[in-house]
């Protein structure tokens, strides 16, 4: 009787494989029909950066963009695109360094974390382009009043704030730079050039193209005309600020202007070379790391430190006790003006005046006001010199923070847009360190 049941085939031995076997492996079919219950929600981790960049956009005060809109419930319209999904799409793209618009408009359609933040919006990047630069306003009333928010909360005190200057290259080149002769020629091509556009367009005879490309060649025509009536009355500036200027040297230069970017100036740069720039200032609390006033000017650091106590009185009603600055920003003049004011000042003494000066610059002279006296009094002291040392970890740490994120060039023209593109910056870092700061809070309570 069989051992089985049924009479089992007869087995047959494998040939022996010599060497290592075909391998087995787990190929892609991308034809397999799925069906899956998923949501955006869902897909983005619950520690994700985006979530923490949504919840708080939620605590900002956007009541100021909401005015602006004009489509509104029972009338007609195309609905407006709520202005909080701009603000998060941006500063969370500022946040991963991400400065161009046509750039964020493709990872809005393909990365996960700005699609969960749009929540299944549409944008296109004219809509970002334009939504970056044209509120800037706004952002500044954002960072006034987030700050406000942080000082009642007690993250923020403003005993204790420090300034610094970030050279930021601007969107122009220094082949751009002109002489005010070569500028009023280029002025009369300029307007030729528009009054033979605005011919044809009438005659009709607007040659070829499409009707988008007509425009647009209008419009080319347009800018540049009035970029180079700019650029024209920024050269009428520098040259009067040359007239001031005690350096002989400079005065004999020819003032020029950028017909691209007329209010950029030719600046220093970190790396010791010279090229279009715009001074970007920041104001640190020194306590909380927290940014709490930003400005761009076309200015010397020297003449920047009065504008910035300015700007803090008129944020928060108050000025800070003491202010820490380089010594880029020192002159007595505004020593003088801070400390009647009542702030104190932090700033190293110069090592020496001059070459030819025998005086040494801690020595209080007879010419120095009672607040320069002070200064100088303070500054001998080896606690204010160490206090002063403190001053790096705070402002030049959030500058480098800056630079990391892509803050090295200006894709915009003029100071107004630069400005609104420090304070994306600005907002962007001030975000994180809340949550840092709410973080460690949470953590030492308990």
């Amino acid at each position: 009787m069989p051992e089985t049941l049924f009479t089992l085939p007869e087995t047959r031995r494998e040939p022996v494989v010599e060497g290592p076997g075909k391998p087995r492996l787990e190929m892609a079919n991308r034809d397999q029909v799925e069906m899956r219950l998923l949501s955006l929600d869902g897909l983005l981790p619950e520690d994700h950066r985006a979530r923490i960049v949504w919840a708080m956009v939620e605590e900002y005060d956007l009541s100021a963009l909401y005015e602006g809109i004009r489509a509104v419930e029972g009338e007609a319209g195309r609905p407006a695109i709520d202005p909080k999904l701009l603000v998060a799409v941006w500063l969370y793209a500022t946040l991963e360094g991400v400065g161009s618009a046509r750039a964020l408009a493709r990872l809005c359609k393909e990365h996960l974390a700005y699609q969960w933040l749009l929540g299944g919006v549409s944008v296109n990047y004219h809509t970002l382009a334009d939504f970056r630069v044209q509120c800037e306003a706004n952002l500044d009333g954002i960072l006034t009043h987030s700050v406000a928010a942080l000082m009642s909360e007690g993250l923020v005190d403003l005993t204790r704030t420090a300034q610094d200057g970030v050279r930021i290259r601007a969107s122009a080149g220094a082949g751009s730079f002109r002489r005010k002769e070569t500028l009023e020629a280029r002025l009369q091509q300029a307007e030729a050039r528009v009054q033979e556009l605005k011919e044809q367009r009438e005659s009709g005879a607007e040659g070829d193209g499409r009707k988008e490309q007509r425009a647009a060649r209008q419009r080319h025509a347009r800018e540049q005309l009035a970029r180079i009536k700019q650029a024209l009355q920024e050269v009428e500036k520098v040259e009067a600020k040359k007239q001031k200027n005690r350096e002989s040297r400079r005065k004999n230069r020819p003032a020029r202007a950028s017909s691209t970017d007329p209010e950029a100036r030719v600046m220093k740069m970190p790396d010791g070379g010279f090229r279009p720039a715009y001074n970007g200032q920041l104001n640190v609390d020194m306590h909380s790391r927290i940014i709490v006033g930003v400005e761009v000017s076309n200015e010397a650091d020297q003449r920047l430190l009065e504008p910035m106590l300015d700007q803090t009185e008129e944020r928060y009603g108050r000025l800070m006790d003491e202010h820490y600055v380089d010594g880029g920003f020192r002159s007595n003049a505004s020593i003088e003006e801070a400390e009647t004011r009542g702030v104190a000042m932090y700033s190293p003494i110069p090592i020496r005046y001059n070459k030819r000066s025998t005086k040494r610059p801690e020595e209080i002279l007879p010419s120095d006001g009672p607040g320069v006296a002070v200064w100088k009094q303070r500054m001998k002291s080896e606690e204010a010199k160490k206090k002063y040392k403190e001053r790096a970890a705070t402002v030049e740490w959030a500058n480098a923070l800056l630079r990391n994120r892509g803050l090295y060039r200006f894709l915009v023209r003029g100071i107004r847009k630069a400005r609104a593109i420090l304070l994306w910056f600005a907002l962007a870092h001030n975000l994180l360190q809340v949550f840092n700061l709410r973080q460690k809070l949470r953590l030492a309570a308990g």
